[in-house]
């Protein structure tokens, strides 16, 4: 194997990687967050309204607290991994917005808040970011599909890992 081809397939795999970092960062922030800041600055997102259906709009995890940490901690971030901070700022956005999507559709099935519900819990947030940026950042179908893909199973088994560590509290 030639240095240029193992360079060439280094390079090939270095935006990828970076968008699962950005992705971990703009999703663990707010778990972070609330083992830092436990209740303090913890509103609810959705004010605690609820849906024509009596059931909460997004539930009380979702918190304005978690949305900005992960703004500032995704756009700094991408800041040192050579992006511009705003790619950083729209990638923590629309992972949130996958987020509070899932959760939306979580409480219509009448899941509880912090419940399982694998892929549809990982796919949306890492899904609509990368999507949207694609042209943006450089992004192939391939590169989605596999940045996707690594963010649901890692995530997944870091959440055991984030419970036991008492980050998180439940796993998956």
């Amino acid at each position: 194997m030639n240095i240029e081809f193992l360079s060439a397939a280094l390079a090939a795999l270095e935006s990828p990687f970076k968008m699962l970092v950005l992705l971990a960062i703009a999703n663990g922030a707010p778990i972070l967050g609330k083992k830092i800041f436990g209740a303090s600055f913890n509103y609810p997102l959705d004010g605690g309204a609820k849906f024509r259906d009596g059931r909460p709009l997004f539930g009380p995890s979702k918190t304005i607290r978690g949305v900005v940490l992960s703004l500032i901690a995704t756009a700094l971030a991408a800041s040192a991994l050579g992006y511009e901070w705003i790619d950083g700022a729209l990638i923590s956005a629309l992972s949130m917005l996958g987020d509070l999507t899932s959760s939306f559709v979580k409480r219509r099935l009448g899941l509880p808040p912090s419940s399982m519900a694998p892929g549809l819990d990982q796919i949306p947030e890492s899904l609509f970011p990368l999507l949207a940026l694609k042209a943006r950042l450089g992004l192939t179908a391939w590169d989605i599909a596999g940045v996707v893909l690594a963010f649901v199973v890692l995530e997944l088994l870091l959440s055991r890992l984030l419970f036991g560590l008492h980050l998180r509290d439940r796993p998956y």
